[in-house]
C-alpha cells in the first residue's frame, strides 16, 4: 500500500469529457457525499478524485439557460471503484436541492436494484445527518419502494422492462451495471418521462461488458468518438481502463487504471483477486472486472476459447440424423437457454441455440413442446440438487419429459469433449448466435472432481447457452444411434 494517495493525474481517465469554464454544482454534490460519509464511520471518505472530476463535469450549468448542461452521463470504471457512492451522492443532492424531484435507480434486474438500494443506499442515508434529522422516511413495500423526502422528492427503484420509469415524470435516472442490458428498452422507457422536466439527467454506469452488451457498447463507442473528435454535446462521457496490451499482473497497470486504488481499495486486495482468478484460469474475467477491458478487446491468449478459434467454426446448420436437447439456467434464474446438437452429413457436430430468454417460467413448457415435436434421443439437464436448473426438473418431468441428469464424471467429460471439439479436432460447428458467442467469450472454468466444468458464478456473463450446448453435445455422443433421418431442426423455432 502506497503511503500517499494517488491523484487524478496519476490515474487519469482513458477517455473523458473535459471540464469547461462553466459554473458547476459539483462542489455541492461533494458536500452531500461528505455528509453521507459521516454515517459510514472513520476512513470512509467523501468523493475521491475521480468522483469529484465526474461530478464537476456532469453537473456543469449552461450559463444561457441556468440549467444542467448535460442530459446524459456515461461512466465506465473497474469494479470496486465507488460507483455506488457517486450515484447515491448525485441522487441525494437532486432530492435535497430541488423540491418535488423524482429519481429512479435500476440495475441488472429489479431484484438486484432492490438489493443495492436496500443494502447500501438506504443504510447510508439513514446513518447520515439527513436520516438523523428526519428529512425523509423509507417505504419498503414491494413494488412501491422509495425514500420519500419531506420536500416532496422521491428516490425509488424500477425494473428493467419497457415499463420502467413509466410514471408521469422523471427528473433523474440511473441505469447501473449497464453491461447486463442487451437493448435500450430501459432507457427508452425513461426518456419519455423526462420530456417535460426542466433539468432531466440520465446516468449510465457500468464496468466493461461482453459481446452481448450491445447497449453499453453503443454508448462506449459513441462516447469515445465524441472525445476523439473533441465534440461538445449534451452527453458527458468518462472511461477508466487499461490498454489491451497491459500486463494484468503488474501493479503499475493497476495503479494506472483503477481510480479507487489507494483510497478505498488496497494493492493487496487487487493482488489477491488477481492470484485467485489467474490460478483458476480466469484472467479474462480479471481483465474485464478489474481493468475495465472489453472481452472482445483483450488478447486471445487470456480467453478459455480464443475468439478466432470459435469464429472459425461458424457455418450454416445442416439438420440431419438424430438430435439431443439440453437446457440450462443462470444461478439467479434471470435467464434460460435451450440448445440442440446433431451430427451433420460430413461428420461434424452442429449446435444451435434454439431459445434464450429472460426468466425461467417459460422454459419447462417450451422444452416439453420441443421434445414432443422432435423426439430427441435425450433431454439433458444438469439437475443435481443445488444446481440452478435443478429446481425446474420436477416441473419438466411433470410435463412427461424424461430428463437425463449427468453425474459429476459425465459433466466434466462433456466439458472436456466440447473444448477438444473446438480446439483440437475442430469437429464442431455453430451458426454464430450472438448469445452463444457471448457465453463462449465470457466462459471461465472451475475444478470439479478430477476434471473441470464451466463456472457459472465466477463471471457476470450469462453462460447458460454454453452449458446447454456442452451438455447437448455430450448427450448426442452418448445416446445417438445415427440412424433415421431428421427433419429440419430450424422448424423448431
Amino acid at each position: 500500500m502506497r503511503k500517499s494517495r494517488p491523484s487524478l493525474d496519476r490515474c487519469p481517465p482513458v477517455w473523458a469529457t473535459p471540464r469547461s469554464n462553466r459554473e458547476t454544482l459539483g462542489p455541492n454534490v461533494a458536500v452531500v457525499a461528505e455528509r453521507l460519509a459521516l454515517g459510514r464511520g472513520r476512513g470512509w471518505p467523501g468523493l475521491i478524485p475521480w468522483q469529484s472530476f465526474v461530478s464537476d463535469v456532469a453537473m456543469e450549468v449552461d450559463p444561457a439557460s441556468g440549467l444542467l448542461a448535460y442530459r446524459t452521463v456515461v461512466v465506465t470504471v473497474p469494479r470496486q471503484s465507488g460507483k455506488t457512492k457517486e450515484e447515491l451522492s448525485v441522487a441525494t443532492h437532486r432530492c435535497v436541492a430541488w423540491p418535488g424531484q423524482t429519481v429512479t435507480y435500476t440495475a441488472q434486474t429489479r431484484v438486484k436494484a432492490r438489493e443495492k438500494w436496500e443494502d447500501d443506499h438506504v443504510p447510508a442515508l439513514e446513518a447520515s445527518p439527513y436520516g438523523r434529522r428526519g428529512m425523509f422516511r423509507t417505504r419498503k413495500t414491494t413494488g412501491m419502494e422509495a425514500v420519500l423526502w419531506s420536500n416532496g422528492s422521491k428516490y425509488g427503484i424500477e425494473s428493467t422492462t419497457e415499463k420502467a420509469g413509466h410514471g408521469d415524470t422523471l427528473d433523474l435516472g440511473f441505469i447501473d451495471e449497464a453491461f447486463a442490458h442487451v437493448d435500450a428498452r430501459t432507457e427508452q422507457s425513461m426518456k419519455p418521462a423526462m420530456l417535460t422536466r426542466a433539468q432531466p439527467q440520465l446516468w449510465i454506469v457500468s464496468t466493461a461488458g461482453t459481446p452481448a452488451s450491445v447497449y453499453l457498447r453503443s454508448k462506449v463507442d459513441a462516447g469515445r468518438a465524441r472525445c476523439r473528435a473533441g465534440r461538445s454535446s449534451s452527453v458527458a462521457y468518462f472511461e477508466w481502463g487499461a490498454p489491451k496490451d497491459a500486463d494484468p499482473a503488474d501493479p503499475a497497470t493497476w495503479w494506472a487504471c483503477m481510480p479507487a486504488l489507494g483510497w478505498t481499495v488496497t494493492e493487496d486486495a487487487v493482488r489477491a483477486a488477481y492470484e485467485e482468478l489467474a490460478g483458476e484460469g480466469k484472467l479474462a474475467e480479471f481483465r474485464r472486472a478489474y481493468l475495465n477491458q472489453w472481452l472482445d478487446e483483450v488478447p486471445e491468449e487470456w480467453l478459455i476459447i480464443p475468439r478466432q478459434a470459435w469464429m472459425d467454426l461458424r457455418a450454416d446448420p445442416v439438420p440431419h440424423g438424430q438430435v439431443a436437447i439440453s437446457a440450462d439456467v443462470t444461478p439467479d434464474h434471470k435467464a434460460g437457454s435451450i440448445v440442440a446438437a446433431w451430427q451433420r452429413p460430413d461428420g461434424h457436430m452442429d449446435v444451435e441455440l434454439i431459445e434464450h430468454r429472460a426468466g425461467t417460467s417459460w422454459l419447462p413448457g417450451r422444452l416439453a413442446e420441443i421434445v414432443r415435436k422432435h423426439r430427441p434421443v435425450a433431454t439433458v439437464i444438469d439437475g443435481a440438487a443445488g444446481t440452478p436448473a435443478g429446481s425446474l426438473v420436477d416441473e419438466i418431468e411433470g410435463l412427461r419429459v424424461e430428463v437425463t441428469r449427468p453425474n459429476v464424471r459425465e459433466l466434466t467429460e462433456g466439458c472436456g469433449r466440447f473444448f477438444d471439439a473446438v480446439m483440437d479436432s475442430q469437429s464442431l460447428r455453430h451458426n454464430g448466435h450472438p448469445d452463444l458467442d457471448a457465453a463462449v467469450a465470457g466462459a471461465t472454468k472451475r475444478d470439479l472432481g478430477d476434471g473441470w466444468a464451466w463456472s457459472r458464478k465466477a463471471t457476470d456473463v450469462d453462460i447458460s447457452p454454453l452449458v446447454a450446448a456442452t451438455l447437448a453435445v455430450w448427450a448426442h455422443d452418448k445416446f445417438a444411434t445415427r440412424k433415421a433421418p431428421y427433419d429440419l431442426l430450424r422448424s423448431v423455432g
